[in-house]
């Protein structure tokens, strides 16, 4: 569609804008300047339709009917095969849906995506489809992914299948409900302030964010480009590690991957002796006020001890940081998730790597429409950040992201005395999920006052495992295992000889 040039009385709206005060004669010099430029665009949107991928037309989807959806877990279902053999052949999996599945909707939990269908495969969806898995469907996603809670998505909350009155955590709501409910066998989340390991944890699975960078983002909806991660979440260590051989590694289309990316062998390594490593139990990530409940903090205290039979070294860690961490996250996550996720309709500018040019048209355009239909935690952060930038012009995000090279240096100095750091996942056990009339301050303390164990790894970009310490009245309890990074096998191999101590993760009550 050809870029309709502005005339002189939008030109002059547009130059007010910036304050400009330009006189009646240059508002008429710049008209046919404007129209100059933008005449670039129309050649470009040709060019690009030559080349632009077209979405398969074999990949039927429906939204299923409530009665087979009693989780609310599924927003589509789906059956797209991959190949007939490879490490993961006969696996069901369960993909995010922030993340394309060519042909398939995708709605990101939110009003301003309904509708979009992706015409390409996101890379981690393609490796899944080559190591053998079947794709069965998109698994709800809290709105925009920006929630901790399993309450904020349009389509409805979650429900943990350990009590469905409860929330799953989020914003990877519905993949770990179903993998908890055994509906699937694998499923893909995605992580920028612990939301991967959060619902893992309220849900007693594995959860296990993977090294900033060790796993391409190529090709699923992001909120902000130096916190956004993608990896697995499953019943056992041994299908995340897995998992994690098939989804890691450069596909050259992502910036964030190093040059010399060299993915270690994770499955291979789980059975590895774990006697003679050292495990830091980080003070600071228990006895948060308000939130840290005794329970868990005792469980997770309970399953460290336990480590010392497998021969691992435990010792208590000071790391004042940590908490420090949180109000660095908190900074990028606000002022970088408006630039971005916001203003930038996704992706903004200045990336080197894929764009989906569709999924910005449709997003920019919904969400001028929808707007006033967003969450109230997208709502909190538009705001804030907002607010911030245009009072501040962006210095506390510039800060920020000067810290968080402090942040990464306080994490690897600690983890140059250990081999790992320890804390609960979340402080507390999976909460009531609130009802859609309580008020806004309730809903969104329900959906980000679990994030502040897991965010600051997000920061740092260390690898980060949650695997089930045990239950805690009756709900599940997670244990964080925070390794070097680029060294995700440590976490994923201590988790395993834990799993393996404990004789399995329980799973939900049959109901």
């Amino acid at each position: 569609m050809p870029v309709r040039p502005p005339d002189e009385n939008e030109v002059a709206a547009l130059a007010a804008g910036y304050g400009m005060k330009p006189s009646p004669d240059e508002v008429a010099a710049y008209t046919p300047l404007v129209a100059a430029f933008l005449s670039s665009y129309d050649a470009v949107e040709e060019l690009y339709d030559g080349v632009a991928p077209q979405a398969p037309t074999d990949r039927p989807s429906a939204r299923p009917a409530d009665a087979d959806n009693p989780l609310g877990a599924w927003y589509v279902t789906t059956e797209v095969r991959g190949a007939a053999d490879g490490p993961l052949a006969g696996r069901t999996v369960a993909v995010k849906d922030n993340v394309a599945v060519a042909g398939v909707p995708m709605m990101n939990g939110s009003h301003t995506v309904e509708g979009f269908v992706p015409r390409q495969d996101a890379t981690v969806v393609t490796r899944l489809l080559e190591a053998g898995a079947t794709v069965t469907g998109k698994s709800v996603c809290e709105d925009l992914c920006f929630s901790g809670g399993s309450h904020t998505s349009v389509t409805g909350p979650v429900r943990n299948p350990w009590d469905p009155a409860r929330t799953t955590g989020g914003s990877s709501s519905g993949s770990a409900a179903l993998v908890a409910a055994g509906e699937v066998d694998l499923a893909l989340g995605g992580d920028q302030g612990g939301s991967i390991r959060m619902p893992a944890a309220f849900c007693g699975i594995v959860g296990h964010k993977p090294t900033h960078g060790l796993v391409p983002y190529t090709g699923a909806f992001p909120i902000e480009l130096t916190l956004d991660h993608l990896g697995p979440m499953t019943r056992t260590v041994a299908d995340a590690a897995t998992m994690l051989d098939v989804l890691a590694g450069r596909d050259g289309e992502d910036p964030r991957q190093p040059a010399d990316l060299a993915p270690q062998r994770y499955a291979a390594a789980l059975d590895g002796d774990v006697a003679g490593l050292s495990v830091g139990v980080v003070a600071q990530g228990f006895g948060w006020a308000e939130l840290s409940e005794p329970g868990v903090d005792d469980t997770v205290r309970a399953a460290a001890d336990r480590l010392r039979e497998l021969g691992v070294e435990v010792v208590d860690v000071d790391l004042p940081w940590h908490r420090h961490a949180l109000h660095v996250w908190n900074v990028i996550a606000t002022d970088g998730a408006t630039v971005q996720m916001v203003d930038g309709n996704g992706y903004g500018h200045n990336w080197e790597g894929r764009y989906d040019p569709e999924l910005v048209a449709h997003y920019g355009r919904q969400r001028r429409e929808t707007v006033d239909r967003w969450s109230p935690t997208v709502t909190a952060v538009a705001l804030a950040g907002r607010w911030s930038l245009d009072r501040e012009q962006g210095r506390h995000y510039a800060m920020a992201q000067e810290l968080a090279r402090e942040v990464r240096r306080q994490y690897d100095a600690a983890l140059a005395d250990v081999d790992l750091l320890l804390m609960p996942t979340v402080p507390m056990v999976a909460k009531e999920i609130p009802a859609p009339d309580d008020p806004i301050e309730t809903r969104v303390a329900r959906a980000l006052e679990m994030i502040v164990n897991c965010a600051p790894f997000d920061v740092s970009g260390h690898p980060a495992t949650s695997v089930p310490a045990g239950l805690s009245q009756g709900l599940p309890v997670g244990l964080m295992l925070v390794g070097r990074r680029f060294e995700d096998t440590t976490p994923l191999r201590v988790a395993h000889a834990f799993e393996q101590l404990v004789g399995g993760f329980p799973a939900p009550p049959a109901r």
